[in-house]
């Protein structure tokens, strides 16, 4: 007769897979350094290649991607105390990039979605009202039943 399979309940549900904020922000800083460092190759009038320097964005879904999960699961690393600063400060970077490329471009839509969508921002109006409610007449206490 074959054993029955045991299933395990992880009452945190899938262990982590960064085991520190040290570890999580050396991969971080790594998709820094990736998007600083990208290359993009031009065509010459030769027709020779060049290779240049072409800074890539930075963006929470990119990150995420480079660390080997997905976008939610890193917004979740910064409910936990331990990476809390680290995911911040990554957002941070993210954030301040982000407003930077939305002040130099033309086209800003992109721009106004990411930061609406991964950072909180919002359109919206105030309005205050104030109601003034009327005097009475007469006082309730002064009438004559």
């Amino acid at each position: 007769m074959p054993k029955k399979k045991e299933i395990v309940i992880r009452p945190n549900g899938r262990p982590l897979l960064f085991k520190s904020a040290e570890e999580l922000e050396d991969k971080i800083e790594e998709y820094f350094e990736f998007c600083n460092n990208r290359i993009k190759e031009i065509h010459d009038k030769e027709g020779g290649v060049v290779a240049i320097t072409h800074p890539a964005p930075y963006t929470m879904s990119g990150l995420a991607n480079r660390l080997g999960i997905d976008r939610d699961t890193l917004l979740n690393y910064s409910k936990k105390e331990e990476f809390f600063g680290t995911v911040k400060m990554a957002r941070n970077r993210v954030h301040e990039d982000v407003e930077v490329r939305l002040m130099e471009s033309r086209n800003q839509a992109g721009a106004i979605f990411n930061l609406k969508n991964n950072f909180g921002w919002k359109d919206k109006n105030e309005t205050e009202t104030t109601h003034i409610l009327p005097k009475p007449i007469m006082d309730v206490d002064q009438i004559d039943v």
